[in-house]
């Protein structure tokens, strides 16, 4: 058995005193005689347990503190006070299990039904009508301002935090150095990281109370830094743009970016609406939008009770997020703004049911059972799309766009709706020769 012990130099290799002695990273190896050939095969193995072994907790900590000390000089470089920049970064080390929730990854996919149940739920919908009665002269003083309808800032108030009950309890800072120092998103983070700490130095809220979620999202309505800086306002007129208490501030702040983002107040966000039979289902995707007269005309879209679509001068898209046994929406303009500020399909739906609902809507008329899908399968189905000819993409796991169009197209050769939605049924018919 060999002894290992701490030294400091590194690559080396020596045969000494009836020893084999392999340093390698600091790391050295003794053993006492052997034969040659088990000798060899020793070192060897020893080399290579030196190879993966990890960095030790000193190399990573010196490589993290020299990666600070250039973006503390980038902070100044930028205007940004030494005072603020040495206060805000003092301490600060990776936090693991922000890296943890970076690498996560879901072992299922998330279904519409399972989303919309979770988030738009009686007790919810309740408490959204009772505070947007509460707070009615505000919301509407901000309407006349940025033309944002005080249910759909209700509606993303309680997705968002829960109306303010749950805002994350990560430091800010902490947590975009973690992620501005890692390699996967580094350039986005450190940007974010900057913009936190002018942020600080502007005295809009001090370090300690910067808290927020794992990646850095803030307040009740989780801005990141950058949508803070470019779009966060003074409502209250205290003069500091205050996202984590006021109230003032927190609604005219998610007003005011949706506005800038081309949200219209003259208009709602889309409607549930009912398919005919026959319908072409290839026509469902957000690259595909359409007068409301030609979708009714055509196409033969209803609303969901079955009276004819509204006659205003609208373009819209139809999504399908359950498939073609799910429910449809025609989606408008302000869908499109939800999705600048979530880009999720999941998300940018519940907003808008949810404020249908706080303004007196029923529930949904159809949510079918779906079966969640292994983000391996959806690797593998993929693949067998490109194989068999459709472009998918590299295989990854998630159904965007191009996914979701090589599916449809596959679909259609084999004559069932193209809708583009994933199924264990669909998939079966794939892995057949």
């Amino acid at each position: 058995m060999g002894l290992w012990h701490k030294n400091s130099q590194s690559g080396r290799v020596l045969q000494n005193a009836g020893r084999v002695v392999a340093t390698f990273r600091g790391v050295t190896v003794f053993m006492p005689s052997l034969t040659s050939s088990v000798k060899a095969l020793a070192l060897g193995l020893a080399v290579t347990l030196c190879l993966t072994a990890p960095a030790t907790a000193q190399q990573t900590d010196a490589g993290f503190d020299r990666w600070l000390d250039e973006l503390k000089q980038e902070a100044v470089g930028k205007g940004i006070r030494s005072q603020t920049v040495e206060a805000a970064l003092a301490g600060v080390k990776p936090i693991e299990r922000v890296l943890e929730k970076d690498r996560s990854q879901r072992e299922f996919t998330l279904t519409f039904t399972r989303y919309v149940r979770s988030s738009v739920t009686n007790t919810r919908v309740d408490r959204a009508r009772r505070l947007l009665e509460e707070h009615r002269d505000l919301l509407q003083r901000i309407e006349v301002k940025y033309g944002v309808q005080p249910r759909f800032l209700v509606s993303f108030w309680g997705l968002e935090s829960n109306f303010g009950e749950y805002t994350g309890g990560f430091p800010v800072i902490g947590a975009l150095a973690t992620l501005a120092h890692d390699s996967r998103r580094s350039a986005f983070f450190r940007n974010e990281l900057l913009n936190a700490l002018q942020i600080i130095d502007e005295g809009l809220i001090a370090v300690e109370r910067m808290t927020g979620s794992w990646a850095g999202a803030m307040g009740q309505v989780q801005f990141i830094p950058s949508t803070f800086v470019n779009f966060a306002v003074d409502f209250d007129g205290d003069g500091k743009r205050d996202i984590w208490n006021s109230l003032p501030d927190i609604f005219a702040s998610a007003a005011n970016y949706l506005s800038q983002e081309g949200w219209r107040g003259d208009e709602t966000w889309g409607r549930e609406v009912r398919l005919p039979a026959g319908f072409d289902h290839s026509q469902a995707s957000l690259n595909i939008a359409k007068p409301l007269r030609e979708w009714a005309e055509v196409h033969g879209v209803t609303r969901i009770d079955g009276s004819p679509l509204p006659s205003a001068d609208l373009d819209a898209a139809m999504v399908l997020p359950s498939g073609h046994r799910g429910p449809a929406f025609l989606a408008y303009n302000n869908y499109r703004t939800i999705l600048i500020w979530n880009r999720s399909i999941l998300y940018a739906l519940a907003v808008g049911h949810l404020a249908d609902r706080i303004a007196g809507a029923p529930p949904l008329a159809s949510l079918p059972e779906e079966q969640p899908i292994s983000l391996k399968i959806i690797e593998e189905m993929q693949a067998l799309l490109n194989a068999k000819g459709f472009d998918a993409g590299e295989p990854d796991g998630l159904v965007g766009r191009q996914t979701r169009a090589a599916l449809s197209a596959y679909q259609k050769s084999i004559g069932e709706p193209a809708d583009g939605y994933p199924t264990m049924e669909l998939i079966e018919k794939l892995r057949k020769p």
